[in-house]
């Protein structure tokens, strides 16, 4: 006969303390939001460990990192406490003027910079409520849909509750939220020679940074580029676009970043745009979510809280030279 294991014994709190450390991979920044103290928290993972037979998290001098054993379980375990959480809000009305849950969005940091201040300015009537921002970048030399693949599989594995990604389509068993419209200007930093002279060639002639996770530096306007026979030095990439604001502000580089995220946030980098020499694509930042995820009456609520800031994004307008 199978070792039937006592689930009285089982701490469901353990769970969520064993979740917060694998986000956080810090005792004390996981204490803090769990409303526990550093010891606590270390007691937690004492009885953790001994319940499932290994060291889980490693001390490091910054903090923790998670043995191989804990990151086989993290999926599990985010699966387990997202049905428990589904029970729970299903038991109860979800009331976002009392409620204190939280909720993990994925999104580019162009687009998270960009919904972010006024989606926090619409939880002002909910502040109970806690937000999560996840980066998430495309895989590199892929297109539409396909480059999001692994958002997708983590959406169905419950592991975010909703990404913001520029894709037009979704598979049937998903809903779409058109937030605002995008496109790409070409970013530098103020007085750059490019924006008096912002011709093809000169385009073509710049050292170039582009914003790439990986580090492979070929994308759309890579593409664009052949197209025409043309093409450019990639001098530089980054993993994110804030990153690509502050080295714009201190170096020549050019590169190609969202109209609406420059709008936003250049210019306290002293970070200027013009538009592209060469056309480029225009997308939309769209809400992805599962639809059985929309039963959910509190991510209902955040998807239509995320179409309020969209509304509430400045357009986008002429770029700035």
């Amino acid at each position: 006969m199978l070792h039937q294991i006592d689930l009285s014994r089982v701490d469901l709190n353990l769970l969520v303390l064993f979740e917060t450390v694998m986000e956080e991979r810090h005792v004390g920044r996981s204490a803090s939001r769990l409303n526990l103290s550093p010891s606590a928290v270390s007691h937690g993972l004492g009885r953790l460990r001994s319940l499932l037979g290994d060291p889980l998290f490693l001390r490091t001098p910054r903090g923790v990192v998670p043995t191989d054993r804990a990151l086989n379980l993290a999926g599990p375990v985010a699966d387990i406490l997202a049905r428990v959480r589904s029970v729970v809000a299903g038991a109860e009305p979800f009331d976002p003027a009392r409620s204190g849950r939280r909720f993990v969005i994925g999104a580019p940091d162009g687009a998270s910079a960009v919904f972010l201040p006024p989606l926090l300015a619409t939880l002002r009537s909910a502040p109970g409520i806690d937000i999560g921002i996840r980066q998430l970048l495309p895989r590199q030399g892929v297109t539409s849909l396909s480059a999001w693949s692994d958002v997708v599989a983590e959406l169905e594995a419950r592991a975010m509750d909703v990404a913001v990604i520029p894709v037009d389509d979704a598979p049937e068993r998903f809903l779409r939220r058109t937030l605002y419209e995008e496109e790409f200007v070409i970013a530098m930093r103020a007085r750059h020679r490019f924006s008096q002279d912002s011709s093809i060639a000169a385009y073509c002639n710049m050292e170039h940074l582009v914003v790439s996770q990986t580090g492979d530096a070929y994308g759309f306007v890579d593409v664009a580029l052949a197209a025409h026979g043309l093409s450019r030095r990639i001098a530089l990439t980054v993993p994110n676009f804030m990153f690509a604001l502050a080295v714009l502000a201190e170096t020549d580089f050019v590169s190609a970043l969202p109209r609406r995220f420059v709008a936003t946030h250049g210019r306290r980098f002293g970070v200027v745009a013009v538009d592209a020499p060469i056309a480029l694509p225009r997308f939309e930042i769209t809400a992805v979510v599962p639809k059985v995820a929309m039963m959910d009456a509190g991510i209902a609520w955040l998807i239509g809280q995320l179409e309020q800031a969209g509304l509430a994004v400045e357009p986008s307008g002429p770029a700035v030279g």
